[in-house]
């Protein structure tokens, strides 16, 4: 394990490798490694490269790693298993973002954050010292390696059923007749629209489409851990904010609304000592499954006359792509709500209108010109014209005899 170097002397001992290496091939910058990928996002900033552990990359953090500006992505683990076709890798690659896969796991314990590495040809420096060595990922590499996890997609389907049979005997009695929901959540949903948003696909365009629709119908608002920081950064405060709590702000958690942590079956909740040190209290809901799932099951049992679900999971692909085996508990807990439920996923690109706003600007301002025309040159536009300007005429005259 490498030795921690202070601030000062870090920073030094950067730009002293900076000077040293920038002239040599590769991308040369600052690296930032977590194994949580949705983590690192939060510190990675634009031209630093990422260092990861991240089997079968998904859309999601494929999609947060471009987003932040890498200058290249390492990933100690295979990016695509070959478990199923998750298009993470595709997304870091068609963005022009250098892709190294398989780096092995030791990587983690050669380089600490905020290191100063070059990545070439797949290979990782630190100093004048390989430390590291991937396969690069290029579209072809890429392509050829989804076609294989598509020809063994038969081999999910199977163990989703199975999954899914599994958490219908250990979870009916939440299923169907609710058991289990806590009685404790004050926030009044009876009656009134019920709006989810977890921050999945395409959550940003879909919440702003929602817009004239929150205005209207103010719906209780649920942020599902991250989502509820998308409501914040959309100009909206959440209502309640359910999950983990491992992957939302203390901006978040502290801005009033009511919290519902997620715990395990047998009462454990890890998120629940994060919200007692923010000095805040919680309702503790043990489940089995998603927070998203229990977000819909709260809603229901709270008589939620309609919810509305914003970057929720919905396709088999996207359960997989969330990289849990309980994603079944999805898919049940739609069917379970399925009457109340409105998917507002992808909504933003059912309809794009093809009149941009440059186009509409010269309608108004030619629209306009073409009225003064014919004003001006027709004989009643004359007469007009010349009834205004008698009336400005006696409106300077009128100023003048007053302040003479």
């Amino acid at each position: 394990m490498k030795v921690p170097i202070d601030g000062p002397r870090r920073r030094l001992t950067g730009y002293l490798r900076h000077r040293k290496v920038s002239d040599l091939p590769g991308v040369t910058a600052v690296a930032r490694i977590d194994r949580r990928t949705k983590r690192l996002t939060k510190r990675l900033r634009p031209g630093e490269i990422a260092i990861i552990d991240h089997v079968d990359v998904d859309r999601v953090s494929a999609e947060a790693l471009v987003a932040c500006g890498a200058a290249g992505v390492i990933n100690v683990a295979a990016g695509i298993s070959g478990r199923y076709p998750n298009l993470g890798p595709q997304i870091i690659v068609e963005a022009g973002v250098p892709f190294v896969d398989n780096a092995g796991p030791e990587l983690f314990d050669r380089i600490s954050d905020g290191d100063l590495v070059r990545l070439h040809d797949g290979v990782v420096h630190l100093d004048d010292e390989i430390v590291g060595k991937g396969d690069v990922q290029t579209a072809e590499s890429v392509e050829a390696a989804m076609a294989e996890a598509r020809a063994g997609l038969t081999t999910q389907i199977e163990a989703f059923a199975t999954n899914t049979m599994e958490y219908i005997q250990r979870e009916r009695d939440l299923l169907i007749d609710g058991v289990g929901v806590p009685d404790d959540v004050h926030t009044s949903m009876e009656g009134r629209h019920v709006l989810i948003v977890v921050r999945g696909y395409h959550y940003k365009e879909d919440i702003a489409v929602l817009r004239p629709y929150i205005r209207e119908y103010r719906p209780v608002m649920i942020g599902v851990d991250g989502g509820a920081d998308a409501l914040i950064e959309a100009g909206y405060l959440p209502d309640v904010i359910v999950g983990d709590f491992d992957s939302v702000s203390d901006k978040a958690l502290t801005c009033g609304a009511e919290l519902v942590v997620h715990a395990y079956r047998d009462g454990r909740a890890p998120g629940l000592e994060r919200i007692q040190r923010l000095g805040r209290d919680a309702v503790v809901f043990p489940a089995v499954g998603t927070s998203e799932d229990i977000a819909m099951l709260l809603a229901d049992d709270k008589g939620a006359d309609l919810i509305v679900a914003v970057g929720t999971h919905a396709t088999l692909v996207e359960f997989l792509d969330k990289g849990r085996a309980g994603m079944a508990s999805t898919f049940l807990t739609r069917l379970r709500v399925g009457s109340k439920l409105v998917d507002a996923k992808g909504v933003s690109r059912l309809y794009r209108s093809r009149i941009s706003t440059s186009s509409l600007l010269l309608l108004v301002a030619t629209t306009l010109i073409t009225m003064g025309v014919a004003i001006i040159v027709s004989p009643v536009g004359k007469i007009w014209l010349d009834s205004v300007r008698d009336i400005w005429n006696g409106f300077i005259f009128w100023l003048v005899g007053l302040f003479s």
